[in-house]
């Protein structure tokens, strides 16, 4: 089996890992070499290659299979691998992922519901997420939008303290949303 291609499943699909020719797995005859610290050794046959990175107990590693001639390079491949996968995994950790909580409202919401709302929706700013509040119209009610246009407004200039609305409310069917992302980002 070779290390040529492998399928990661990531979160939304699959995609394409490459994965790099070590050793015995690299087909071409002749190759441009570069030892460990980073110094061109040239163009060797193959076997020359493969020879003196074991001479030197470390592996012979394709960094640019595209190439008319290959190139590899001598290093140690474990620990190539090792750091490769640590770097990933401080990345993985400074990164944020920001969920989108929805709140719906209607455009004749009363202003104790309105409050609770609102208050719900400044706890998920304080926490980083970002608040979809979204109005569905019914019947009649899609006739008068601007009571919806007046509500959302109202609850983005109740939460203006911790949030900023990205856009203006904007009607899609029957739906009226409005995005408000954390100030702090």
């Amino acid at each position: 089996m070779t290390n040529l291609s492998l399928f990661s499943y990531k979160k939304g699909g699959f995609s394409i890992k490459q994965e790099l020719r070590i050793n015995e797995e690299i087909t071409a005859k002749v190759v441009k070499v570069i030892s460990e610290e980073g110094e061109q050794l040239g163009e060797m046959e193959l076997d020359k290659a493969l020879d003196y990175a074991a001479s030197n107990d470390l592996d012979l590693v394709e960094v640019a299979p595209g190439q008319e001639i290959p190139v590899c390079k001598v290093m140690n491949y474990g620990k190539y691998k090792y750091e490769q996968a640590r770097k990933e995994k401080e990345a993985k950790k400074k990164q944020k992922i920001v969920d989108i909580k929805e709140i719906r409202l209607s455009s004749t919401i009363d202003t104790h519901d309105f409050e609770f709302k609102a208050k719900n929706a400044r706890k998920f700013l304080e926490d980083g997420d970002k608040v979809k509040a979204t109005i569905k119209f019914k019947g009649r009610e899609l006739n008068n939008t601007s009571f919806g246009v007046n509500v959302l407004n109202k609850f983005a200039e109740a939460l203006s303290e911790v949030g900023v609305a990205e856009k203006a409310p904007k009607l899609e069917g029957r739906s009226m949303m409005l995005i408000i992302s954390p100030k702090n980002q």
